[in-house]
C-alpha cells in the first residue's frame, strides 16, 4: 500500500490488485444476502468505485453503497421512460452528445442558462435518466463521463439551491466515480462566488474534476483539442460543429435507444446488468430495503451532511448577489476577465486522475 495527497489536502491510499480485491471482498461479505439478490449492483467494478470514493475505507464504502441500493430500490431509476421526461429535454438544457471525448468518455452537454420546467423532482427525474442512459451507452473500456457546461445567458436567476444541492447528493453518493471530467465553459464572474458558495457540499474528489475554462484564454483551445475531436465539438465550446442541438432528432434518437434497450432487457443480453437484475418485484424491494435498514449498527454519521442550518445559510447568502451581472467579457467576445479558477498555463487540467499501477480494471456495470 502506498499513498499520496491530493490537492485537497487529504491522502489517498494507493492498493495493490490484491489488496482491492480483499476490500471488495469484505464489503460484500457486509452486504450479506443482498448481494446474491442484487450481484449487477454488488459487481466487483460497482463495490470499487464506492471504495474508492471512500478513500478505500470498507466500514465507509459499505454504507454508501447500502444507502444507494436502498435509493435505487426507492428510486427505480431503471423504470424511467423517455416519454415521462421527455419535456424536460425540448430546450436542450441536458443531453447527450453524439460523440465521445478522446478517452472514449460519454459526453453530457449542459445549457445552464435554459430551463423547461419549473418542477424540481421533474428536474431530478430527468437528469437520473441522463446519467442512467450515459452509462448504458458507455464503451465497454470506460466507465466515467464527461460533463460540457455552457453559461451563455445564464445569470443568478436560473439558480436552484435545492436542485443543485440534490443534483450534487446524486452524483456523489449514487453514481460514485462516474464523472471523469466537467468542464466549465465561459462562466460569469458572478458564478465564481456561486461556487465558492456551494464547494462545502462538494466532496474534494468531485470539486478536484472541474475546470474552469474561459474561450479566449491562451490555453484554452489547446485543452479543448487535447479532450475532444474539434470537427465533432460544439461550437459553443470552440468546436467546428455547428448543428445545433435539434429536439426532434434527439426525440427520435432516444426512443430509438429505449425500443433497444428493452428489447436487450427482455432476451437477458443487456449490456448493463443493472437493469437485468434491479428490476424487481415491489414485494422483494420492500423485503431487501427493511434488511439494508435493519442494520443500524453499521451506519456512520457524515459530518459533511450538509444541515438544515446550512442550506439556510446558503440561500440567504444567494439572495444578497444580483440576479444579473455584467462581466468585463462576455460569452461573445470581447474582454473577459482573468479568473483564478481558470486552466493552469500547462494547458492540461491537473484534476485528470492516472489509474494507479496495478490497480484492477473495472468495467461499467
Amino acid at each position: 500500500m502506498s499513498f499520496k495527497r491530493s490537492r485537497s489536502n487529504v491522502v489517498e491510499k494507493s492498493l495493490s490488485a490484491q489488496e482491492q480485491q480483499e476490500k471488495i471482498s469484505e464489503v460484500k461479505q457486509s452486504l450479506g444476502h443482498v448481494c446474491e439478490k442484487l450481484p449487477a449492483v454488488c459487481s466487483d467494478a460497482s463495490v470499487l468505485r464506492y471504495l474508492r470514493a471512500r478513500n478505500w475505507n470498507v466500514k465507509k464504502a459499505s454504507k454508501m453503497l447500502k444507502d444507494s441500493i436502498k435509493w435505487r430500490l426507492q428510486f427505480r431509476p431503471e423504470k424511467i421512460r423517455w416519454e415521462d421526461i421527455a419535456a424536460e429535454a425540448e430546450r436542450g438544457r441536458v443531453y447527450k452528445a453524439d460523440y465521445f471525448d478522446k478517452l472514449g468518455r460519454t459526453v453530457l452537454v449542459m445549457r445552464a442558462g435554459l430551463q423547461n420546467t419549473s418542477s424540481t423532482s421533474g428536474q431530478i427525474k430527468y437528469l437520473v435518466f441522463c446519467l442512467e442512459n450515459a452509462i448504458m451507452h458507455s464503451r465497454p473500456e470506460q466507465e466515467q463521463m464527461v460533463w460540457l457546461i455552457d453559461f451563455q445567458g445564464w445569470n443568478m436567476s436560473s439558480i436552484s439551491v435545492k436542485v443543485t444541492r440534490e443534483t450534487a447528493h446524486i452524483l456523489q453518493d449514487h453514481y460514485p466515480e462516474r464523472l471523469g471530467l466537467a468542464i466549465m465553459y465561459n462562466p460569469p464572474k458572478i458564478f465564481e462566488s456561486f461556487w465558492t458558495m456551494v464547494k462545502p457540499f462538494i466532496e474534494p474528489k468531485t470539486y478536484k474534476k472541474v475546470q474552469f475554462i474561459y474561450s479566449v484564454g491562451p490555453q484554452a483551445q489547446k485543452v479543448m483539442e487535447q479532450y475532444f475531436n474539434m470537427e465533432e465539438l460544439d461550437s459553443a465550446f470552440g468546436g467546428k460543429n455547428t448543428r445545433g442541438f435539434d429536439f426532434k432528432a434527439y426525440d427520435e434518437r432516444m426512443k430509438e435507444e429505449e425500443r433497444k434497450k428493452w428489447e436487450m432487457v427482455q432476451s437477458s443480453t443487456c449490456p448493463s446488468p443493472v437493469y437485468t437484475s434491479s428490476i424487481t418485484s415491489e414485494t422483494l424491494s420492500d423485503s431487501l430495503i427493511s434488511e439494508l435498514e435493519s442494520d443500524e449498527d453499521d451506519a456512520l454519521p457524515d459530518s459533511e451532511e450538509p444541515t438544515s442550518s446550512n442550506l439556510n445559510e446558503l440561500e440567504e447568502k444567494l439572495q444578497q448577489l444580483p440576479l444579473d451581472y455584467n462581466d468585463d467579457e462576455n460569452a461573445n467576445g470581447k474582454k473577459i476577465h482573468e479568473s483564478p479558477f481558470s486552466v493552469s498555463n500547462k494547458g492540461v487540467p491537473d484534476s485528470e486522475e492516472q489509474p494507479h499501477k496495478g490497480e484492477l480494471s473495472s468495467k461499467p456495470t
